[in-house]
């Protein structure tokens, strides 16, 4: 099993982004004054920052994109014939009822 990740809140990282901008300290300085483990975490910040400004500090694990934009994991179990029937029945009613085609 893989290492689980800290996660930083928003403010955190904004603390380290100035630390590093208005104080000039290293990122080694800034995870060993914030008690950060390495100073990758900062330097990664520091680059979302340069590159997307506040927003690239948000939190973006699990967000669901692929539901999205139609990309993403394929379904590990696919519909048997009777669930996608029933499935698009559903959706040709909602589509009957939306469009006023219905009887």
């Amino acid at each position: 099993m893989g290492n689980i990740r800290k996660t930083y809140t928003f403010d955190e990282k904004l603390q380290a982004i100035t630390l590093y901008y208005q104080n000039e300290l290293s990122c080694q300085e800034i995870a060993d004054k914030l008690n950060i483990p390495s100073s990758t975490t900062v330097k990664r910040w520091v680059k979302h920052f340069e590159a997307e400004g506040e927003a690239g500090l948000e939190e973006k694990r699990g967000k669901a994109l692929g539901i999205v934009t139609g990309k993403g994991r394929p379904r590990t179990r696919p519909e048997t014939p009777e669930q996608e029937m029933k499935r698009l029945r559903a959706e040709n009613e909602f589509l009957k009822k939306w469009l006023g085609l219905d009887k």
